[in-house]
């Protein structure tokens, strides 16, 4: 009888860890055919963000779709910071672990913060888009 117990438990949780793997894998899907419109674009569980020329986009994955999408371009951005636990950090110079990790774009009127999962990841994605930044700050305007 024990066992039957045991082994009941033990196909519940089967069950379930086959049910979210079929969700996350759903997640992935919609994001991978969301991406090919992107030149550049990342996933992880926080958000998605997309790049196609200057105009970065950015939103939730969930098993239905992308949801709460928001784009805005990078000429509007007046600077890139990466906070780790709401501090700015110096991406030269990563600590090692954080609780919070965000890429803060500050704009004329407000101020957006995409979440990641990873410090490395983040200070990448900080790094590429300074320099794109910068570069359109230079471009001259028409």
């Amino acid at each position: 009888m024990e066992r039957g117990i045991l082994w009941l438990a033990l196909l519940g949780v089967f069950i379930w860890l086959a049910w979210q793997g079929k969700n996350e894998y759903q997640k992935v899907e919609n994001y991978r055919v969301w991406a090919e419109q992107f030149e550049r674009a990342k996933y992880d569980i926080y958000a998605v963000l997309g790049q196609k020329g200057s105009n970065l986009t950015w939103g939730k994955s969930t098993q239905k779709g992308l949801i709460e999408l928001q784009t805005f371009s990078l000429k509007d951005v007046q600077s890139i910071q990466l906070l780790i636990d709401s501090q700015p950090i110096d991406v030269n110079n990563l600590p090692r672990r954080g609780r919070e990790v965000v890429l803060e774009f500050l704009l004329p009127s407000t101020h957006i913060r995409v979440p990641f999962t990873e410090i490395p990841l983040a200070a990448e994605w900080g790094k590429f888009l300074q320099q794109e930044l910068q570069r359109l700050q230079l471009e001259p305007t028409e």
